[in-house]
């Protein structure tokens, strides 16, 4: 062990150079330092153990029941971890009395002003691991700095997420302010098709409510825990087509209209409608014995879902020769440069099929109908779309006719609120990236409160400097 001895008032100097001695707060109010030695953990990182006396409080002798002299009636060992110093862990080993009172037969333990609840480590320990866990942090991560057990992170970071966000650890926080706007959408809880919903405030992206299940009953527990004072600020609610939600919202607050965004019914008919035709066509060529021209259209579904302008985009990178992918002369990789021709190869696939040629322009009108802000001339574009759709006579053109024949009031609903769910699939892809970086949370309860902090976590593009102010 190597010995450092102090000078005077529990401060700390090297035997051999005061110069290497920094005077620093402790934090340990009552805690005298004896001596110090330096260690080594199991994990092979160098621990400072602090050794020394704890400082009774005034009157701490005094019963409290029948207010006699209590006497010290034994002494116990107390090993306590404290904050690391870069890589260097400490510890703080000292002894505390138990009281006993020779009149009432009480005893009582010596108070610890500097340790942290539920845990064998000091306040200063647990709002250090507190405060690297709400700059996001990992419970790996966080472990491996202060050195805590994964088991005493989790526990702190979920005791600081119940206190932030919920009332005496039972029930969620009721939003301060009302929202105008909020989206609402499911998102994979578990493998085994288990799924939880979330509702957000599409202004701020903070999530309001988080329930497993994705089914009205969701919904109304929202409402019941808001109240209808906060719902009657509401006035519209983007969401998919889950019909669940929309008849939900529709039975408990009728004013509050559903708007159906331009992802989810152009994911649709990508999914539904061009794809399948795509498929459909390559069949058919098939029994035809046209092998070469079903060939042709194989790995060209990107080609026929994306836009126009996509293409020509693309093939304006080509053109200036884009790297997609960079080379490296270490590892024997060349650079992969955008390749020509996806616009030529579009215009020839919708040239030689009508049904992919009606796809085309029903994109584009969906396009524009989505751009409009008149709900009367939106309706008129989505009647066009019904009306090309049906003269088709195919039934993936007429499925999607049917889908926007039932959904037509929250589409054209769009050019008077113009809201999306994009900040609700932003919410998904923080989800999934929290349960990656966590590796999974078989504890819902805390992973639903660390969906409800990430979503309240704002990014900062240009951090504030450290500089110490004058």
């Amino acid at each position: 062990m190597n010995y450092i001895h102090p000078e005077a008032n529990g401060q700390l100097t090297f035997s051999d150079s005061c110069s290497e001695f920094l005077m620093i707060p402790a934090g340990l109010p009552r805690f005298n330092n004896s001596f110090t030695e330096t260690a080594r953990s199991e994990s092979d990182r160098e621990v400072f153990v602090f050794y020394g006396t704890l400082d009774p409080f005034e009157d701490e002798n005094i019963c409290t029941h029948c207010g006699c002299k209590m006497h010290v009636n034994n002494t116990f060992d107390v090993n306590l971890r404290h904050l690391c110093f870069g890589s260097s862990l400490s510890s703080l080993r000292f002894k505390k009395v138990q009281y006993y009172c020779p009149d009432c037969h009480k005893t009582r333990m010596q108070e610890i002003p500097f340790k942290a609840a539920d845990h064998r480590i000091t306040i200063a320990l647990e709002q250090y691991a507190k405060e690297l866990l709400a700059y996001g942090y990992t419970n790996k991560e966080v472990s491996e700095l202060t050195g805590l057990g994964k088991n005493t992170v989790k526990a702190i970071d979920k005791k600081r997420l119940q206190e932030k966000y919920t009332l005496d650890r039972n029930t969620l926080i009721k939003p301060e302010n009302p929202a105008k706007l909020i989206g609402i959408d499911e998102f994979k809880l578990h493998n085994g098709h288990r799924y939880a919903t979330h509702i957000v405030d599409l202004q701020t992206g903070h999530v309001l409510w988080i329930q497993a299940g994705k089914k009205k009953q969701v919904v109304y527990d929202f409402i019941d825990h808001v109240g209808m004072d906060w719902m009657e600020h509401v006035e519209a609610v983007a969401c998919d087509m889950n019909s669940d939600f929309q008849e939900a919202f529709e039975e408990r607050c009728e004013w509050i209209q559903p708007v159906f965004d331009y992802f989810h019914i152009v994911k649709n008919f990508n999914d539904k409608v061009v794809s399948e035709v795509r498929k459909d066509e390559q069949r058919r060529l098939l029994e035809n014995g046209e092998i070469e021209a079903a060939r042709s259209l194989k790995k060209t579904r990107y080609i026929l879902t994306s836009k126009r302008s996509s293409l020509q985009r693309k093939d304006a990178e080509a053109r200036e020769g884009k790297v997609v992918h960079k080379g490296s002369d270490l590892f024997g990789t060349e650079d992969v440069k955008r390749t020509e021709g996806y616009e030529a190869k579009y215009d020839e696939l919708i040239s030689q099929n009508k049904l992919l040629f009606t796809a085309d322009l029903i994109k584009e009108k969906l396009h524009y109908a989505y751009s409009l802000m008149d709900e009367v001339k939106m309706a008129k574009e989505i009647n066009e779309i019904i009306e090309l759709c049906d003269e088709t006579e195919n039934e993936h053109f007429l499925w999607f006719s049917r889908l926007l024949s039932k959904h037509y009031t929250g589409i054209i609903a769009h050019a008077t609120y113009q809201i999306s769910t994009g900040k609700i699939e932003g919410i998904n892809n923080k989800i999934k990236t929290l349960r990656r970086k966590g590796y999974g949370y078989p504890d819902d309860e805390y992973f639903f409160l660390k969906i409800i902090d990430a979503s309240r976590r704002d990014y900062v593009r240009n951090p504030k400097s450290h500089k110490i102010c004058d």
